[in-house]
């Protein structure tokens, strides 16, 4: 491709909007542009990518018998509404024509719709269907350029199956598949325990890339590589420690102290005296939640240890509930249900709020005075806590989802009636698992892990081109005409090359655009070279530049690129 002939609007300026490093790269390189917040237009050179990952994507997905589908992203909201995902997504999911269709984020939905009917046996097992496909999810605050958008590029995958034990062999199927598809993309991830959120199911991992702009948070051993997300990672922790003794609970003056800290400073004590009290509304009824200090309530392992519907519970219900304000809400006299965080179990001589404005109430023990208290596993980690696996402590850090694997088991079969019949002619739903990759956030993870302070540093596999060319003053007729015969040549040896033949570019701007734009290698043909029959071959990733002769260059070029 010629650049005079290009559309690569690139840009000197780092625009005001672009924060993080892929961002601000795919805009000045001219890959994006953004039409809308979290809208983004693909232009040719980061097509050209985006091609490339699709492709490593369907070569790995039909290695292991992946069937490609086309599905629309038009949906019945009907189909959706079986399975009570339109509540679940809430205003997430686009609605259309009047609200009697959504946009599709997923496809969970429409491939049981299809399996109903059309799989009837046991020996129509197992199927893997996947497509490459737009979805659509009306993020309230887009950001990160193309990580986190309303309208992306999604590979997802479904296998459908009759027994647990072949689910087990298709989720590993897409594990391996997965690895050998971020490896062939040159990213550097790792794999962690995640929660399968409103997609339900039993298993789930996710395939992360650390980074300040990810929307995920992870728990990570360095020693031995333990990771889950933080929506379920658990901590080597002490427990709350239980006295000897028990005094009988008194009430405690403690005027304006509505928080922890606060009520540590009051009564000189330390947090681990304490027992945070929280108030959400599971199914429309209230429970309260006891944590240790300061320790942070983990919704997403409420919502699992609850199920249901959970929500906070509002300011202006906890006085009804309770007869208190936040700040002094407590175990004791709750009418309702309680529930206390693993950390607390056995804790006695404790500080809690007494559900009366101003006040706590000291010497709580919770097997005595709560004897109706159920435990979980509620709390968020926090960084340097101990390692569940070992001795070494924890880090806790931003990551981006890069994809993410889901044994769903029934609840879509289900509820849409997908069934198939046994050996024995018994009605079963069919067991499903979900696999997605997000293609968009595949080139921004690797651009995240390859720049440098002039621009891209791409390797072959993903690089939009093998080879810059860049012709020196060009208006040389002996610059032109080598340059063009050079252009020539490498295409018909099969190179994907971009020729800056600009008449009109200095050298200065052309080699700060061919380091901007990042091609594994740089071809740079100038007069004085070639006056001794060379030219001069840049790695750009190494920076290390190479004259070679006309002769040698064949043989230099495969070795750079291979």
């Amino acid at each position: 491709m010629k650049l005079s002939k290009s559309f690569i609007p690139t840009l000197k300026e780092v625009p005001a909007d672009a924060v993080i490093p892929s961002h601000v790269l795919m805009l000045r390189t001219g890959m994006v542009r953004m039409l809308s917040a979290g809208i983004y237009s693909f232009l040719p050179l980061g097509y050209r990518a985006i091609k490339k990952i699709t492709e490593i994507i369907r070569e790995e997905m039909d290695t292991i018998g992946g069937q490609e589908f086309h599905l629309p992203a038009l949906n019945p909201k009907e189909v959706w509404e079986e399975t009570n995902r339109v509540e679940a997504f809430g205003d997430i999911m686009f609605h259309v024509n009047s609200r009697d269709y959504v946009l599709a984020p997923t496809h969970e939905e429409i491939m049981a719709y299809h399996a109903k009917g059309t799989v009837k046996s046991y020996k129509d097992l197992p199927q893997i269907w996947y497509q490459i496909q737009t979805k659509f999810r009306n993020e309230p605050r887009p950001r990160s350029g193309v990580i986190r958008g309303r309208q992306f590029l999604m590979k997802d995958a479904y296998t459908l199956d009759a027994t647990e034990e072949s689910l087990d062999k298709s989720y590993q199927l897409h594990d391996k598949a997965y690895r050998k598809i971020f490896d062939r993309c040159g990213i550097k991830y790792f794999v962690v325990g995640a929660s399968s959120g409103a997609m339900g199911g039993s298993k789930s991992e996710e395939f992360m890339v650390k980074s300040d702009a990810g929307e995920d948070t992870v728990a990570y051993c360095e020693s031995c590589q333990y990771a889950a997300n933080v929506e379920v990672a658990t901590s080597n922790i002490d427990t709350v420690a239980r006295h000897d003794e028990s005094k009988d609970i008194y009430d405690i003056h403690t005027p304006d102290v509505r928080s922890i800290d606060e009520l540590c400073e009051f009564l000189k004590i330390d947090e681990r005296e304490t027992a945070k009290s929280r108030v959400y509304i599971h199914n429309e009824k209230p429970v309260l939640v006891l944590m240790s200090g300061n320790d942070e309530v983990n919704e997403t392992k409420l919502e699992s240890a609850l199920g249901g519907d959970v929500r906070p519970g509002h300011p202006e219900e906890l006085m009804e509930i309770t007869g208190a304000d936040a700040g002094s809400i407590g175990p004791i006299e709750f009418k309702y249900r309680i529930i206390g965080d693993n950390r607390l179990k056995g804790g006695n001589m404790l500080y809690s709020g007494a559900n009366k404005n101003d006040y706590h109430i000291g010497g709580i023990d919770l097997k005595r005075d709560v004897p109706t208290i159920e435990y979980f596993d509620l709390r968020t980690v926090e960084p340097d806590e101990g390692c569940p696996r070992c001795d070494a402590k924890l880090d806790v850090f931003r990551a981006i989802e890069l994809g993410h694997i889901f044994k769903l088991g029934t609840k879509y079969s289900e509820a849409l009636g997908a069934t198939f019949l046994d050996e024995n002619g018994k009605s079963h739903p069919i067991i499903m698992g979900s696999y997605g990759i997000g293609v968009e956030r595949v080139l921004a993870c690797y651009l995240e892990q390859n720049f440098d302070d002039n621009g891209i540093i791409w390797d072959k596999t993903l690089a939009p081109f093998d080879i810059h060319l860049i012709g020196l003053n060009m208006k040389s007729e002996l610059v032109s005409t080598k340059s063009n015969e050079l252009y020539n040549i490498l295409k018909q040896d099969g190179y994907e090359v971009l020729f800056d033949d600009r008449l009109d570019a200095s050298a200065g701007f052309k080699f700060n655009d061919a380091d901007l734009l990042g091609m594994p290698v740089q071809l740079v043909v100038g007069e004085r070279n070639l006056k001794e029959d060379m030219v001069e071959l840049k790695d750009r990733r190494t920076g290390e530049k190479t004259k070679v002769t006309l002769t040698e260059l064949e043989l230099k070029l495969k070795e750079m690129i291979s």
